[in-house]
């Protein structure tokens, strides 16, 4: 363990974190291909908020030396003396839902130019079962020129990084391992131990961690649209969902999930990972993909429920104006990666509406980017016709949205955290 050099390929939500870790006891390099993310990084600076800054600066160092601690780097001959490389890019899907294994396939091509005989490539990104030894263990070998199971090995560990949860930090979550072989399986389950307090799960065979880590995800997701589907049916009966969830929560057994637009890297992505494998195999899964388009259709309800209600308020729909409060994916975190408040929002100028998004922890350019809408992360000095709240951030508890309205204004609540003053929510 002491001869021991990690390289971590991506630098994001779920690469920083466990470089960081990893950084305690081993000489680890942090690689990214996105030089301001590598120059902020090494001046202690996380723009996730995944790593409180002084934590972050606790563990860099000045170069990529065999000394304990971090460095980040673009340049490939930094990773070059590694001998684990793991891999944390992410694994979207395109326009079409379709999965994008682009990013793996590049940072496969990245490791395959450095690899050495007998070094470990670990990958951690989410994938269905038989991606890391079908397409990315191909690659390795095509641009290394080496042969796998002989001269370098595989292992995978699914990532559980948790984006804005203080609680459950990487080393508190219980890690899943697994390798190429029966003793790369316990050489990779080691080195997850020996930073990971909650301890480690190896699994037979990499296929087995795959499928459990895409199953995760796709189980919270049949979840949620189950009561997506009861607030849709709750609500034609007037009867409040929150308010039936919490009595039948006083059963031991039931489930805690609650309605709400479900997006994200994960969730709202992994479930077609594994349809997508399911069908290549020549099923067509039912129920995953009925849990994806009820979820997927839940902006579009919310969107024409706010409509409904400004129409009850006698409120003219072209041209008014709509406050939109949060476009992050979840509260209390900047991640705006495939979040589904977009769609309400999109959804809502289909209608004629001027919208004005409000989130005092998204990026403004970053939405940009990502969605081409323009958002602020000040309180617009004004009044709407009606406000929504798409994401629970703890600021939005601190505004009298009342005040925010005009007089026949309507306030809707997705998250079911403003309490009776509402006039609709899920």
């Amino acid at each position: 363990m002491q001869d021991i050099k990690i390289a971590i390929i991506g630098l994001g939500y779920v690469g920083l974190p466990l470089a960081r870790l990893f950084a305690t006891k081993y000489s680890v390099v942090g690689f990214d291909i996105n030089q301001n993310r590598i120059n902020e990084l090494n001046s202690g600076l996380d723009a996730t908020l995944e790593v409180e800054n002084d934590v972050l600066k606790k563990v860099l160092k000045t170069s990529a030396n065999d000394t304990i601690g971090l460095f980040c780097s673009n340049n490939l001959e930094d990773i070059k003396d590694c001998n684990y490389f793991v891999v944390t890019v992410p694994t979207p899907v395109d326009k079409n839902n379709r999965p994008d294994l682009t990013p793996l396939y590049k940072s496969s091509e990245t490791v395959g130019q450095v690899l050495k005989k007998g070094d470990i490539v670990i990958y951690e990104s989410t994938v269905y079962p038989g991606v890391t030894e079908e397409e990315c263990i191909p690659v390795l070998e095509k641009v290394s020129g080496l042969t796998f199971n002989k001269d370098f090995y595989a292992g995978y560990s699914p990532e559980r990084i948790n984006p804005g949860d203080k609680k459950h930090t990487v080393e508190k979550i219980l890690k899943v391992t697994a390798g190429s072989t029966p003793e790369i399986g316990k050489k990779v389950d080691a080195l997850y131990a020996s930073v990971i307090t909650a301890g480690t799960h190896l699994a037979p065979t990499i296929k087995v961690a795959e499928a459990a880590k895409v199953i995760e995800n796709s189980q919270r997701d049949i979840n949620i649209a189950f009561v997506n589907e009861l607030a849709k049916i709750f609500n034609l009966m007037d009867i409040d969902t929150n308010d039936v969830l919490e009595a039948a929560g006083t059963k031991w057994n039931f489930l805690p999930f609650k309605p709400g637009l479900v997006g994200g890297h994960c969730i709202g992505v992994d479930p077609y990972y594994l349809a997508q494998r399911a069908q290549e195999f020549g099923y067509h899964p039912e129920i995953i993909l009925a849990g994806r388009r009820l979820n997927d259709s839940m902006g579009q309800y919310v969107s024409s429920e706010v409509i409904k209600l400004m129409v009850q308020h006698d409120i003219r729909i072209k041209e008014a104006n709509v406050l939109v409060l949060g476009i992050t994916f979840k509260e209390n975190c900047p991640d705006v990666r495939n979040t589904r408040a977009v769609d309400v929002i999109e959804n809502l100028k289909s209608y004629g509406t001027n919208v004005t998004v409000f989130d005092p922890w998204a990026n403004p350019e970053e939405v940009n980017h990502e969605y081409n809408l323009d958002t602020t992360t000040k309180l617009p000095n004004k009044k709407f016709d009606a406000v929504v709240l798409t994401v629970a951030h703890k600021e939005f508890l601190d505004i009298d949205l009342q005040e925010l309205l005009v007089p026949n204004g309507v306030l809707y609540d997705v998250k079911g955290i403003l309490g009776e003053e509402v006039h609709g929510r899920l």
